[in-house]
């Protein structure tokens, strides 16, 4: 089993929560250091998904709505992890994602819609 590897989009990508990701030997990278940026939320989602990393976003409306086309079209993706808009600070959204990540490989996450508050506080 491997290990969750992170793509952050544009709205998610605060640079010290990827940087302490980091120093904790987490694979992130960012839409912005993969040229990414500006490209609707379906083609970050398919990117994530070639790349076989698990997408992270505050926009939980329209990830929500591509995990249910995804699954309805019997297709795949790498897994995604939402969070409601700046509604945890740096330090939770860590504790949250390090926990995700210690309780579940890269291919539990396959097809999984995710929500970050769940393994913050066991919500």
């Amino acid at each position: 089993m491997s290990q969750i590897c992170l793509y952050f989009d544009e709205d998610a990508g605060k640079l010290s929560l990827v940087q302490a990701l980091r120093s904790s030997s987490v694979d992130v990278i960012t839409t912005s250091e993969a040229n990414n940026l500006g490209r609707p939320d379906e083609e970050q989602l398919i990117w994530a998904t070639e790349q076989g990393r698990v997408i992270y976003s505050f926009n939980m409306g329209d990830f929500c709505r591509l995990h249910s086309i995804v699954i309805g079209q019997n297709l795949t993706h790498a897994g995604i992890l939402v969070v409601p808009k700046q509604s945890y600070s740096i330090g939770e959204q860590l504790r949250g994602i390090l926990n995700l990540i210690a309780t579940k490989s890269a291919e539990e996450m396959i097809n999984q819609l995710e929500f970050l508050g769940a393994y913050i506080r066991g919500e």
